[in-house]
């Protein structure tokens, strides 16, 4: 009934933007895969070369306090990343760990102050919240396309693609948080002369302390997600073990660094946890 009706060119247009952006902000994405592609992978090699044990112990300790002086998150914390270090798969843990931290610190840098600024401008509301739809219900397979062709292969567009996808939560998160601190406290807090920036920092982010970081830890769960398709596009790591142990039909190996990754993500998850109860 409509083959009379000519195709729109969208993907044409697409590829000719993609290209002339690729091209005119060049000067900006160089910089970023050499010398920030360089700073992330010395930082997972320098992790790599800290003592398995070191590295452990710190952990379990970590894990010892932020759960209120129980042994039970410490115990799993040392049994877990001991069988992982067993399994020959520690550089792959360390470089994992690396991908992850960088993609949440960049999601939690840029989501805050989104989510802040959401919450206190309709208008800024109304053209975020969209955008933030389009990015969760996006296939995350689709963000390795930009991510390839901006930055080449390797950790920085694993990375890039990571904090796309997991950027959404914690702009969520903050935006509701603090629209739900009591209307009395926010009159109390003008009432007293203070400052719009005295008001945020002090009466403002303190109460929504919670909420936010609920949706910080949604976020690093979300980037620790994309270990494994990031892997697709060159990021190594235990995601990289997984993809090759699918590619090669090889169940045990693929087993071994999928709980890899299960038991980072428990660890991950319940130190964040225990973080937002403090």
């Amino acid at each position: 009934m409509l083959d009379f009706m000519p195709q729109i060119p969208v993907a044409e247009w697409i590829n000719r933007t993609v290209s002339k952006t690729k091209e005119k902000f060049e000067f900006i994405f160089d910089p970023i895969k050499e010398d920030f592609g360089k700073f992330v992978e010395t930082t997972a090699d320098w992790l790599s070369q800290v003592p398995p044990l070191i590295v452990i112990l710190i952990v379990a300790i970590i894990a010892f306090f932020v759960s209120g002086k129980k042994f039970g998150l410490a115990v799993f914390s040392i049994v877990g990343l001991w069988f992982i270090y067993n399994q020959g798969l520690w550089e792959e843990l360390m470089y994992t760990f690396t991908l992850v931290l960088f993609a949440s610190l960049i999601s939690i840098l840029i989501g805050i102050p989104a989510g802040i600024w959401m919450s206190k401008s309709k208008w800024a509301q109304t053209i975020i919240t969209p955008i933030l739809d389009f990015m969760q219900t996006m296939p995350a397979f689709v963000y390795l396309i930009p991510a390839v062709v901006f930055f080449g292969i390797g950790m920085v567009p694993g990375i890039f693609a990571s904090v796309v996808f997991a950027t959404p939560p914690v702009v969520r998160f903050t935006n509701l948080g603090i629209r739900q601190v009591s209307d009395e406290l926010v009159e109390a807090s003008d009432a007293f002369g203070t400052t719009g920036s005295q008001k945020l920092f002090k009466v403002e982010l303190p109460m929504a302390r919670k909420t936010i970081m609920a949706g910080v830890n949604q976020t690093v769960m979300l980037a620790l997600s994309m270990v494994v398709i990031a892997s697709m596009i060159g990021a190594p790591g235990l995601g990289d073990k997984v993809l090759t142990a699918l590619q090669r039909s090889q169940e045990g190996p693929g087993f071994v660094a999928g709980f890899g990754i299960v038991i980072l993500a428990i660890i991950i998850d319940r130190v964040s946890q225990n973080l937002n109860k403090g």
